[in-house]
């Protein structure tokens, strides 16, 4: 079996070593040239197309943002973007994957990072399960758009007083920022439900990726705060490295749904977790529930549809042809409980549809 072919680049000669050393070190993986910088990238993707490229942000004479459009623009292949643990690191990973990048690893200490051995599983991990998926990037470049920061509705109307009767859970991992960004913000201002959303990444990340997708949206989103009440017309980010639970208070007419974020055990290696805010909101909320399970990597999210489901949640899982990794929906999807598969274009109006209709899903 052919082996996976990486280009590492990186304008730190350390760290293109190291790197190469970590994926050279996958039977799978063959490290098949190095770059200095986003020129050196760019004519060596031309010349040798390889399958994966792994991409330091920060290089002189060509940035990594630079080249990954250019990439993008010219020949798009499956690019994991190496970027610092900083806020300004968070925002240009941000910037990166909403320009195509298919994921990100935070090196551990800084752009010159002595201890990248930490995070070598998930760079092995990562490669393997980019690698093939041009053909899913091509086809997301062709059939989606890139929103554009909009102006808030003057009068946006959040009630905290309003009794919320339905929730729109989301779970997403890898792909999933840019997936996020043609369904969060082609959702109302006036959606009377509030969204609630697991997508995988570490701390300070979900922050500006909430932050990015508020300046894009007519709807409110936040990072969830413990505590926070949830409202209809408000989208909650779970905090990296933090379940995302639901709490109620009060009785009867004058209940609440709150936020609850939670330390406990990762699951399946991940907090948070899908599974867990799912079988946290079968369990708390009396209403109407809604899943929508998008691309990543792994199952996380088909143990909590199955207690959806008993509470007679409506569940939809993205199409294979626009998931860059079809490894989370797929799973849903054979648990034989998915009631509908959309492409990623089309979710937000299957979303719209579901909970206009008069039907009690």
């Amino acid at each position: 079996m052919a082996k996976i072919r990486v280009l590492v680049v990186d304008d730190s000669a350390f760290m293109r070593k190291m790197i190469s050393d970590i994926i050279n070190s996958s039977p799978e993986l063959e490290v098949i040239a190095k770059a200095r910088d986003g020129k050196d990238a760019i004519s060596k993707t031309r010349e040798l197309q390889p399958d994966v490229i792994t991409m330091d942000i920060e290089m002189p004479e060509m940035d990594g943002l630079t080249a990954l459009k250019n990439i993008m623009q010219e020949n798009p292949l499956p690019v994991i973007m190496l970027s610092s643990l900083t806020r300004q690191g968070a925002e240009q990973t941000l910037r990166a994957l909403q320009l195509g990048a298919v994921d990100f690893i935070a090196k551990p200490s800084g752009q010159i990072s002595l201890d990248i051995e930490q995070v070598s599983a998930d760079i092995i991990k990562k490669v393997k399960a980019v690698a093939g998926t041009k053909q899913n990037i091509m086809n997301l470049n062709s059939s989606v758009k890139i929103p554009i920061p909009r102006k808030k509705p003057a009068a946006r109307i959040i009630k905290p007083d309003e009794i919320l009767n339905k929730l729109v859970l989301i779970g997403t991992s890898t792909g999933g920022p840019k997936a996020l960004y043609q369904v969060i913000p082609s959702l109302p201002a006036e959606i009377d439900a509030a969204v609630l959303v697991v997508q995988h990444m570490p701390p300070g990340f979900t922050l500006s990726l909430a932050n990015r997708l508020d300046s894009l949206s007519e709807v409110r989103v936040k990072e969830a705060e413990q505590g926070e009440k949830v409202l209809a017309g408000c989208v909650y980010i779970a905090p990296g490295d933090y379940h995302m639970m639901l709490n109620v208070q009060g009785r009867d007419a004058a209940q609440e749904l709150c936020i609850h974020l939670d330390k406990s055990a990762p699951r399946g290696g991940l907090r948070p977790a899908v599974d867990v805010l799912l079988e946290s909101a079968a369990e708390k909320f009396w209403g109407r529930m809604f899943c929508v399970i998008m691309t990543g990597m792994g199952s996380d999210g088909a143990a909590g549809i199955k207690k959806l489901k008993e509470r007679g949640a409506r569940i939809i899982a993205e199409d294979p042809s626009t998931c860059i990794v079809y490894g989370m929906p797929r799973a849903a999807v054979e648990t034989g409980l998915v009631d509908k598969i959309v492409p990623l274009p089309d979710i937000s109006e299957e979303i719209l549809k579901t909970l206009n209709s008069p039907v009690n899903w």
